[in-house]
């Protein structure tokens, strides 16, 4: 009798969460299997943002969805965080945030008090952060198929300058400065997320930096490249930077702040804060005589008020990211192979 046994199905890649969607997995689906689809120069800028020639003036546009877990947390909510993620971004390519769109994704049985509550959240973060909320879409999906509510943004900004700003832009001697303390936005998600109670409370970060990136810029600092420190943290943020600029950069640990209610907790998780997500602090690369002169109109805001010098860019055509202690002793930062903190953002 002759038995034929059928081959074993190819197994085909799937994406997978515990491979991580902030850092190396980005990067390895950007790069394989979106970007040879539909690649372009706006997106080779590779910036928070594309810039983009209408009719004499340079238009800036950026999109980012967000599918933060729990919808609120300390100090903010998924509504606050999707206005002011987006006008981030458009501030980090220098622009004059101006207009933003939204979509929402609900889930059938979501609470109507609830939606009007992060509506509300919306309108008052646009107001304050100068933008107006003028377009959007609205679907609703089936139970248990949405997860309560996500939401996509899109945003319009105005660049007035006329130097680049973004990674093509960073040289060697560039002083790489930091806004404040990092990792306050994922610590605060997560301990609301597993029900973490902590000696003192951890609060979001969530901010619009579109005021200190404007006095910047009207004080004639001629900004290198602006980097917000979303998913990822400090640590991604900095080492797609230097991938993208061809260059090395040298960071002190012992200039990069960290609270102490965040270092506790991430000691007490086994996480490392300069991977964990912010949503109100950023990154400047500027030269080296303009150094201390945005340091001090960094100060003036009250998100930038603890701005510090962290490092520089060297010369070494090596892309690569070194974080030095007090003892001198030097480690290679890189992407995380997985994402430490999923549903931040």
């Amino acid at each position: 009798m002759n038995i034929e046994c059928p081959l074993p199905a190819e197994t085909e890649e799937t994406i997978r969460l515990g491979h991580g969607s902030g850092g190396a997995l980005s990067q390895h689906l950007f790069q394989n299997y979106i970007y040879p689809h539909i690649k372009n120069p706006w997106l080779d800028q590779m910036h928070d943002a594309a810039v983009l020639p209408v009719s004499g003036a340079r238009l800036v546009f950026t999109t980012d969805s967000f599918v933060v877990s729990p919808l609120f947390f300390p100090g903010g909510n998924i509504g606050e965080l999707a206005v002011f993620g987006t006008v981030n971004d458009l501030a980090m390519s220098g622009a004059r945030p101006l207009y933003l769109s939204c979509s929402l994704i609900l889930e059938e049985g979501f609470p109507l008090n609830t939606l009007a509550t992060i509506m509300a959240s919306m309108g008052r973060a646009a107001a304050q952060s100068g933008v107006q909320l003028v377009t959007g879409d609205t679907k609703v999906v089936e139970r248990g198929k949405g997860d309560g509510l996500y939401i996509n943004t899109a945003g319009v900004g105005v660049l007035e300058r006329e130097w680049q700003i973004g990674p093509a832009s960073i040289r060697a001697g560039d002083r790489i400065l930091l806004s404040g303390d990092i990792g306050r936005h994922g610590m605060a998600v997560m301990a609301s997320r597993e029900g973490l109670a902590f000696e003192t409370e951890l609060q979001s970060d969530c901010a619009p930096l579109h005021a200190p990136v404007r006095d910047l810029l009207q004080a004639g600092i001629r900004v290198h490249c602006l980097r917000d420190l979303t998913r990822g943290g400090l640590a991604t943020a900095l080492v797609e930077l230097s991938q993208t600029s061809s260059t090395s950069f040298v960071i002190e640990e012992s200039a990069v702040p960290v609270s102490e209610p965040v270092e506790g907790a991430c000691e007490l998780l086994g996480l490392d804060p300069l991977y964990v997500a912010n949503e109100g602090r950023f990154a400047v690369f500027v030269a080296p005589e303009q150094e201390q002169p945005a340091l001090e109109i960094l100060r003036r805001h009250t998100v930038s008020a603890a701005s510090r010098t962290i490092g520089q860019v060297c010369t070494s055509g090596r892309p690569e990211v070194i974080l030095r202690n007090l003892l001198g002793c030097e480690r290679l930062l890189d992407l995380l192979p997985g994402e430490q903190l999923p549903r931040i953002c």
